[in-house]
């Protein structure tokens, strides 16, 4: 038995959820059986992290095989009885895969227990520690350097500074306490800083914090194809709709060589402020970051052209155009708590709509869009589609290069050849292992295969305007 088997969701959602894995088309593809064992897959690998850690190498200031050497190092000196094979993806070939070893069942539990907040729980199953503010509870008799056990508070209840908590809650390892629980929760001034050290993780993966900064950046696997599909060439105008926090936005820098001109809108001034430390991190000069809602980055007569290159901008006036969508999140992982209502997950169409005829209107003649989300939904993804074929008589679908993902999803109307043309990453497609992945005795290209597979819900589409 897993342990945390599956999210968990509020009913309406659950049941929504169910309805798009369960819809007409596709039951009659699969069959009831096979489509209602997609579901529960879903829910189960939505709950646990992806079975590879995926690092993106910012090849304009260094090598994949220079990084994969220093890595290895680091790795070494965190976990030096491990042997953690570095693979250099086939395809993408900036990206390095690092397996994550998990679940493991059989770990000691201490007297001495933590309570932290899901998100925080999120963070220590992909590699991270335990900071002082992620921290809910504590028993009354920790002290600093006590050997503790940490669990995940997964319903929201347990109350700050409480000394026992009898809720709900799941365990995500064990570890050493950095703080006292008096230095935590007692302190007229709050103490920032680590308070849990893993040392026993569920999952165990290497910590990447402060780790090679300026030569690699965390990226989902399906985050780094997005680049890649939109194929962008030295010396274009490219740009990032929805930018924040920058992870493709430099990924396409780095695939331009920093030849060219890369626009990066958010409409969060604080957001806006992490793309530019993110491209000035990485050594990027062709990166324009701006504070705007790309709803209304077309320039009218109402709306003058913004001063310099900024928006709002002509019409027809960028080569390529990244529309990575405000979107529910329903591919992310490792996510054990979905606190969603369903009038809040079925919220995001519209404003995607209308980020969409924007990129339309922005992009010239012969040039590229590409749509992506990180969700599962049919209304966010090919639904969305569908409806922009209909919209919009000047956009056709294009193959996509790598296609790596799996064709779309059945239930929104779209032709067989349509469908394949689109690129879909469905944690439900692939069998939760029922033991910790056996990184010494696998093949490399078995590796490969299920880093492909075992990642975040996400979505990709390519269009070309005629």
């Amino acid at each position: 038995m897993s342990i945390f088997p599956k999210i968990l969701l509020k009913s309406e959602v659950e049941a929504y959820l169910w309805s798009v894995y369960n819809n007409k088309e596709l039951v009659t593809a699969l069959g009831a059986v096979q489509a209602e064992k997609r579901f529960e897959s879903l829910q189960s690998h939505l709950a646990h992290p992806p079975s590879f850690t995926t690092v993106r190498v910012n090849t304009l200031v260094a090598s994949v095989e220079s990084v994969k050497r220093l890595l290895n190092e680091e790795i070494l000196k965190q976990i030096p009885d491990v042997n953690f094979p570095i693979l250099e993806h086939p395809q993408l070939h900036d990206l390095l895969l690092i397996p994550v070893i998990g679940p493991r069942r059989k770990l000691k539990q201490h007297s001495v227990e933590v309570i932290v907040g899901a998100q925080c729980a999120n963070a220590v199953l992909r590699g991270a520690h335990v900071y002082s503010a992620g921290i809910l509870s504590a028993s009354k008799w920790m002290k600093s350097d006590n050997e503790v056990s940490v669990y995940s508070d997964i319903e929201g209840k347990c109350k700050r500074g409480a000394k026992e908590f009898l809720g709900t809650k799941i365990f995500i390892g064990n570890g050493i306490s950095e703080l006292s629980r008096k230095e935590i929760f007692c302190s007229n001034v709050p103490i920032k800083g680590k308070g849990i050290r893993m040392t026993e993780p569920v999952y165990l993966s290497p910590s990447f914090d402060r780790i090679l900064p300026g030569s690699i950046f965390l990226q989902n696997l399906p985050s780094a194809v997005v680049s890649y599909v939109l194929s962008p060439q030295p010396g274009e105008r490219i740009l990032d709709m929805c930018a924040a926090p920058g992870g493709k936005t430099t990924h396409i820098a780095s695939l331009m060589n920093d030849q060219g001109e890369v626009i990066a809108i958010d409409k969060i001034a604080n957001k806006v402020e992490k793309i530019k430390s993110n491209a000035s991190l990485l050594k990027m000069s062709c990166i324009k970051a701006f504070h705007f809602d790309s709803t209304k980055a077309v320039a009218t007569e109402e709306r003058v052209t913004g001063e310099g290159d900024g928006p709002p901008f002509l019409a027809e006036s960028f080569d390529r155009i990244l529309l990575d969508a405000p979107c529910s999140g329903m591919g992310q992982r490792p996510n054990m708590i979905c606190n969603f209502s369903l009038k809040e997950l079925t919220s995001y169409q519209p404003l995607q709509r209308k980020l969409f005829t924007v990129a339309v209107e922005l992009l010239k003649s012969g040039g590229v869009l590409v749509y992506s989300t990180c969700t599962v939904t049919l209304s966010e993804n090919e639904e969305q589609v569908a409806w922009a074929l209909q919209a919009f008589p000047c956009l056709q679908l294009q193959s996509q290069d790598p296609h790596i993902g799996g064709a779309g999803m059945m239930g929104a109307g779209l032709s067989p050849d349509q469908l394949q043309l689109l690129q879909r990453f469905d944690p439900s497609s692939v069998d939760l292992p029922d033991a910790e992945l056996d990184i010494v005795t696998s093949k490399d290209e078995d590796l490969v295969v299920l880093a492909n597979k075992d990642t975040i819900g996400f979505f990709i589409a390519k269009f070309i305007k005629k």
